[in-house]
């Protein structure tokens, strides 16, 4: 039974266009027609196009690069479908940028990931739908019903998947730092393996110096998992010091969101990586797409099953077993 509009209606502006079609097309609904554009001295403009009277709108948009342009589409297109009487609006933010902003890291430094959230739920939103926020408490600064899915099932079950019974004997998790160890834990209970860590010292930002390894890794599989890959520095740091120090046989590498900023792709390719996984909360470019050692994962399914659960008003924590 709907407790919430007489229909579902599913919107997207420019960021998720593909995600947003695969989940429409799993959900048997066409996409919400709009057009988002911009104005000629650059200010956003959003018209939808159909009556949203009375729906219960889901409006998908990753706020990934270019960051503020694509924050400021899914702000306006939320305004503008509360304007036009939608009787329920989700934000489905596959990846959540200035989730990094999460604290005050020196004196005088902001907390953007709560500005950004006080920003969507001021706009009009009534739920948040988002995927592995960089730390678990930004779901704390909303002020809205906030689900948080986990991408670590999709790229679990892909390890699981690749590699034979015989090889998973040999697979090995690798935290690639202190910060990223309960995600990894998790992540080693789901694919039933032994859990290492990096431990490794940041002398700036951006740039990391691998210190040690914690564990045995020697002539190990070894799979390195984080929620973001965005110069792929700390990563392709780690995977060399596994594999000459460590003495791994093979190394992979699976993150929630490929951010791929700057000299990214280079380092992956370039690297002694075999292959990095991710999932599609972040479009890849053409660069990263003819990447040979990317691989990326669509979280469709997920995110279609997510809304569902929702609009019916069913649990969604049966999907993080």
């Amino acid at each position: 039974m709907n407790f919430h509009g007489k229909d579902i209606k599913i919107f997207t502006a420019n960021s998720s266009l593909k995600l947003a079609s695969e989940i429409a097309k799993i959900k048997g609904i066409p996409l919400g027609q709009c057009v988002v554009t911009s104005f000629s001295d650059g200010e956003t403009s959003v018209s939808i196009s159909e009556s949203v009277r009375g729906s219960d709108v889901f409006v998908v948009q990753s706020t990934c690069a270019p960051v503020n342009d694509n924050l400021m589409e899914l702000l306006i297109m939320i305004d503008a479908l509360k304007r036009a009487s939608a009787a329920h609006i989700t934000a489905v933010i596959p990846y959540y940028g200035y989730s990094r902003q999460d604290r005050k890291a020196k004196a005088r430094d902001p907390i953007s990931a709560k500005l950004v959230a006080d920003l969507i739920t001021t706009a009009g939103a009534d739920r948040v739908l988002t995927m592995d926020l960089h730390a678990a408490q930004i779901q704390g600064f909303f002020n809205i019903p906030t689900t948080d899915l986990l991408g670590a099932n999709l790229l679990a079950s892909h390890f699981i998947n690749k590699f034979s019974r015989d090889e998973r004997k040999n697979l090995t998790v690798v935290s690639p730092d202190l910060g990223s160890v309960p995600r990894s834990r998790k992540f080693a209970e789901k694919v039933d393996a032994p859990l290492a860590i990096i431990d490794k010292r940041r002398p700036k930002a951006n740039v990391s110096e691998v210190m040690n390894i914690i564990g045995d890794v020697r002539g190990r599989i070894v799979l390195i998992v984080d929620d973001i890959i965005d110069t792929a520095g700390t990563l392709c740091q780690a995977a060399k010091a596994l594999m000459e120090v460590g003495g791994a046989r093979a190394i992979y590498a699976g993150a929630t969101h490929g951010v791929l900023s700057g000299p990214a792709i280079e380092r992956i390719e370039d690297s002694v990586i075999e292959q990095v996984v991710l999932l599609d909360t972040i479009p890849l470019n053409g660069k990263a797409k003819a990447a040979s050692k990317i691989v990326q994962l669509s979280t469709a399914p997920v995110f279609a099953e997510a809304i569902s659960r929702i609009y019916e008003d069913k649990p969604v924590s049966p999907m993080f077993t």
